[in-house]
C-alpha cells in the first residue's frame, strides 16, 4: 500500500501510544513523535521528544522498551509482522512456541496402542482360521477312515507312501528275519 500522510499520521500514534502504555503517562502526543528523512521505500528514523519540555527528547532505550513491549499492537496496526516491519537497533520479538491441542506423549501412546490392539486381533483372527482349517482336515481324515479309504500321510507338505487302513501296514524294518538271527 502506498505511504502516505495518513500512514505517517497512524504510525505516530501507535509510537504514542506504546509510550504512554510503558510510562504509564499521558503526557505523549502525536505530535510529540518527529519523522525525518522519508523515503520512497518507506525508510525513515524518528524522535520522540518530551513533552513538558519541548526541546529534549525521550531517552532511546526508553522508546525501545515501549516498542518492544507494544511490537505486536504496532504490526497488527499496518497490517505486517516482524520480517515485514522492521526496526533498527530494536530485536525482533519472538513468537511463542505453537502447542499442539493434544499432548505429543498422548498421540505416540494412543499409536502404540493402537498397534498392540492390532496385533493381537491378527493373532487371535489367524488362530481362529487355522483352528477352522485344522478340524476340517481332522474330519476329512475320520470320514476318509471310517469308509475304508486309501489316505495319504503328508508329512512337512510332502505326501509320503499310502496305507491301507483297513489292512493295516507292516513296518519292514522291525520284521523279524529268522534266517539271519539264530536262537538262544
Amino acid at each position: 500500500y502506498a505511504w502516505d500522510a495518513n500512514e505517517e499520521y497512524l504510525f505516530k500514534a501507535m509510537v504514542a501510544f506504546a509510550l504512554r502504555r510503558y510510562s504509564s503517562k499521558s503526557t505523549t502526543q502525536i505530535s510529540n513523535v518527529l519523522l525525518c528523512n522519508v523515503t520512497d521505500r518507506v525508510s525513515f528514523w524518528f524522535v520522540v521528544t518530551d513533552s513538558s519540555k519541548n526541546v529534549t527528547t525521550v531517552p532511546g532505550s526508553e522508546v525501545e522498551a515501549a516498542i518492544r513491549m507494544n511490537r505486536n499492537r504496532i504490526n497488527s496496526a499496518f497490517l505486517l509482522s516482524d520480517k515485514t516491519l522492521q526496526f533498527l537497533k530494536i530485536t525482533s520479538t519472538l513468537s511463542p512456541p505453537v502447542e499442539p491441542s493434544t499432548p505429543v506423549w498422548l498421540i505416540v501412546f494412543g499409536v502404540v496402542l493402537c498397534l498392540i490392539v492390532a496385533g493381537i486381533f491378527f493373532l487371535v483372527v489367524a488362530g481362529i482360521q487355522q483352528r477352522k482349517k485344522k478340524n476340517k482336515q481332522s474330519t476329512e481324515r475320520e470320514n476318509l477312515e471310517e469308509k475304508g479309504e486309501v489316505a495319504v500321510t503328508v508329512e512337512n507338505g510332502i505326501p509320503c507312501e499310502t496305507l491301507d487302513l483297513k489292512a493295516g501296514h507292516i513296518n519292514g524294518v522291525f520284521a523279524a528275519d529268522d534266517e539271519r538271527f539264530t536262537s538262544l
